[in-house]
């Protein structure tokens, strides 16, 4: 297999949901009007306690500095697992634990922390720029590793990139986190570029307005009967969209596009108090244990909680799976 080192150069944000006002001007031109920016990696991630925005250098600078915006300071790399120069993943085998073992395992190991970003047409695993010596040199003998360079992909020279490279201590056993389960059912759909406009009113009115006035919650204090969950992603011209099927109800039935089967997600919601971007394992711990029963996973992380979504049929043993993984740990 390949892993490509993407271009992008990624800044990973929240915005408080009180401010959200100050942004519908710069969010509304990197939603729907992608021809006038240049931004070419943009996901918004709707959550209970804020926006999540995972953007490329050209979309950040659309958005202006302000007290309701938090932004971490590590620049992100994104990498991309190919198989037969093709994505790893599809809509028909949606699955960050198909690249667990060969790639978020092994970077944990290393004390390497990663984000993860999947949509309906493959998985991105976000890196910082710093750790990008250790991705490599701990990658390079599982994988054929390439760097994109203007549309280009480049053979990266890995005994260069092990020149002088010394080997992280031994990683400390990770916090195994808690994991929650809302009642939601969710679809992973995309939608064709040139349909955009016509989905446009029903995206703005499900981000914007249609819930109640901004009401914050308390990091890991909502009531998961249910919960606020609406990702969208544009990527490269790639449109992938998570939502629940209840908001799935207000749009087109046939603009939106789901795999085959239309098979339905739940939620599984990694923390019980925001996680923190110097942690290293907290995908690993979601993944590896899904990889070995070879259930798939759909993983978006966001700047307070991780979240999974797996088969609608199989949550109750996927719950009590990693509960008993929790409890192994202690």
């Amino acid at each position: 297999m390949d892993l490509q080192i993407l271009e992008h150069r990624v800044r990973v944000l929240s915005l408080a949901r009180r401010g959200l006002w100050l942004y519908t001007h710069p969010l509304l031109k990197l939603l729907l009007l992608p021809r006038r920016s240049r931004c070419k990696f943009f996901s918004l991630t709707e959550t209970p306690e804020d926006y999540t925005i995972m953007l490329d250098e050209e979309g950040f600078k659309e958005l202006p500095p302000s007290e309701f915006m938090q932004v971490v300071d590590s620049t992100w790399l994104v990498l991309n697992v190919l198989s037969n120069g093709r994505s790893s993943t599809s809509s028909q085998a949606i699955g960050v634990t198909k690249i667990a073992k060969s790639v978020i395992a092994p970077l944990a190991e290393h004390n390497v922390s990663v984000l993860m970003l999947s949509t309906y047409q493959t998985d991105f695993i976000l890196v910082r720029e710093k750790d990008l010596p250790v991705v490599i040199h701990t990658l390079a003998g599982e994988f054929d590793i390439y760097k994109e360079v203007k549309g280009e992909s480049i053979p990266v020279n890995c005994d260069d990139m092990s020149n002088g490279f010394l080997k992280p201590k031994h990683a400390a056993s990770p916090t195994v986190h808690p994991v929650q389960s809302p009642q939601n059912r969710f679809c992973i759909l995309t939608v064709a570029p040139d349909t955009l406009p016509a989905i446009a009113t029903m995206l703005i009115d499900v981000l914007f307005y249609s819930h109640s006035p901004p009401k914050e919650a308390a990091p890991g204090s909502q009531d998961l009967d249910s919960i606020r969950f609406f990702a969208f992603s544009l990527i490269e011209g790639y449109i992938s969209i998570v939502m629940d099927a209840e908001t799935q109800k207000k749009f087109p039935s046939d603009l939106l596009l789901t795999s085959s089967s239309g098979e339905l997600w739940r939620m599984v919601r990694i923390g019980g108090q925001p996680l923190g971007f110097d942690e290293c394992g907290i995908v690993a711990q979601i993944a590896e244990p899904l990889a070995d029963a070879d259930i798939s996973a759909y993983y978006i992380s966001t700047f307070n909680f991780d979240h999974a979504l797996v088969p609608e049929e199989g949550i109750d043993s996927i719950i009590e799976l990693l509960q008993k993984r929790q409890e192994s740990s202690r």
